[in-house]
């Protein structure tokens, strides 16, 4: 592990300053770096901001082209007579509950939770089909998809401790954490929680593992966190950190 982190701090060698993370943009203000991304209004109103034609979804980062390579491997783990569940906290419009679902050669049980009650009945649309598009089909016919609006910070009314093998969190920490590192804190307890033991939780990010890293090393519960570079995609670098193995 040390040597891992010497190395990203080798690669980050002259970044004197943090980078921060990059908002998504607004059609009114170009960006939402001055507002505070922990509130759900905030989100309800940019999942209602028109989208552009033939793009029924929005990736804050990236999408799920550019991680799938990274998630087949543990996708591998399932077998036809029982999916992998898999849970996409934070879920927005963005693609990559869907890529799962449609993409994956093995079977999945993805469920894709957020606050944003505008985002979950967008991508229930999405899912079911209408506005001239076709529904979703899975990749094998074993897989399923669901989205429910839910609290990733607390949920314990949709999910029993140890029931995903597989959570993916992309940028939904850095959101969180504009309204207090507490509130980021309180969703990796939960993340981890419904984790099952031998399970992987992976946070998407463009947070510099010199910063990520201490924070997730303290507060997982003497799980193995590593991380892997991603991209640049448009000439950014992004970060994956994996969290495994039992308490």
């Amino acid at each position: 592990m040390a040597a891992l982190v010497a190395r990203a701090r080798r690669v980050l060698a002259g970044r004197r300053l943090k980078r921060s993370t990059r908002y998504p943009p607004t059609a009114s203000t170009g960006s939402l770096a001055g507002s505070c991304l922990a509130d759900r209004r905030l989100w309800d109103q940019l999942h209602t901001r028109p989208r552009l034609a033939g793009v029924p979804t929005f990736d804050w980062f990236f999408g799920y082209e550019e991680i799938q390579e990274l998630l087949f491997p543990l996708l591998q783990k399932a077998r036809a007579t029982a999916p992998l569940r898999v849970l996409d906290v934070g879920c927005g419009t963005s693609s990559l509950s869907a890529g799962l679902y449609t993409k994956s050669p093995y079977p999945v049980d993805v469920l894709g939770i957020d606050f944003s009650p505008v985002a979950i009945a967008h991508m229930n649309g999405l899912l079911e089909g209408g506005q001239d598009q076709a529904p979703l089909c899975p990749g094998h016919p074993a897989s399923c998809l669901c989205f429910m609006q839910a609290d990733a910070q607390n949920m314990v009314p949709i999910a029993p401790s140890g029931s995903f093998h597989l959570v993916l969190d992309k940028g939904t920490w850095d959101a969180v954490a504009r309204g207090g590192l507490p509130g980021a804190y309180q969703l990796l307890s939960e993340c981890l929680r419904v984790l099952s033991p031998e399970g992987t939780l992976i946070q998407f990010s463009d947070e510099d593992p010199d910063v990520r890293l201490p924070c997730l090393e303290q507060r997982s519960c003497g799980r193995t966190v590593t991380v892997q570079e991603l991209g640049p995609f448009k000439g950014i670098t992004y970060f994956a950190y994996l969290v495994k193995g039992s308490c």
